[in-house]
């Protein structure tokens, strides 16, 4: 619950500002900039060029818990969800967010929030789910640069596919 609280609550503070940057900023122009961060953040994703992704590089401070397994839980669950106060190993929340703000409408602005939860979720019950031998870390090590550019292949394609004018 925490994880999409947060999640939408960024969503619904990119649909505001992205009201006004849509309303300001001229289509070709808005196109044309989300074009180049997704081909910047796949080319990264992919390993072919070195950006530095803008991240707060701390985990969430296990005293949050300490506030009781549901409201702890779900302030945990919050923070994630927000991705301000966690490492953020991916350029692709940042693209998306960008797409939120250049040319999503507020339903495609709530799924990419709802998206970020559920992959965020995903996350955390397979390490979990995982024994505790640190064989999560090794696997994920070993698929590290293959599961980035497939999922950055997949964001950027499910944004064009989005954005295309059928």
């Amino acid at each position: 619950m925490g994880l999409m609280l947060g999640a939408l609550t960024v969503a619904a503070a990119g649909v505001i500002l992205g009201g006004i940057v849509q309303g300001l900023v001229p289509l070709p122009v808005r196109l044309a900039s989300l074009g180049l961060l997704a081909a910047a953040v796949l080319l990264r994703e992919l390993g072919l060029i070195r950006l530095p992704v803008p991240e707060n590089a701390r985990l969430v401070p296990e005293h949050v818990l300490e506030r009781g397994r549901a409201l702890g839980g779900i302030q945990f669950g919050f923070e994630m969800g927000t991705g301000m106060r966690t490492y953020s190993p991916s350029a692709q929340p940042h693209l998306v967010l960008a797409a939120v703000l250049l040319m999503l409408p507020w339903d495609g602005a709530l799924a990419a929030g709802a998206g970020f939860a559920a992959a965020r979720w995903i996350m955390a019950a397979a390490s979990i789910g995982h024994s505790e031998d640190g064989g999560w870390s090794d696997l994920w090590q070993i698929h590290a640069r293959l599961l980035a550019a497939a999922t950055a292949i997949a964001t950027v394609g499910s944004l064009a596919w989005g954005l295309w004018p059928w």
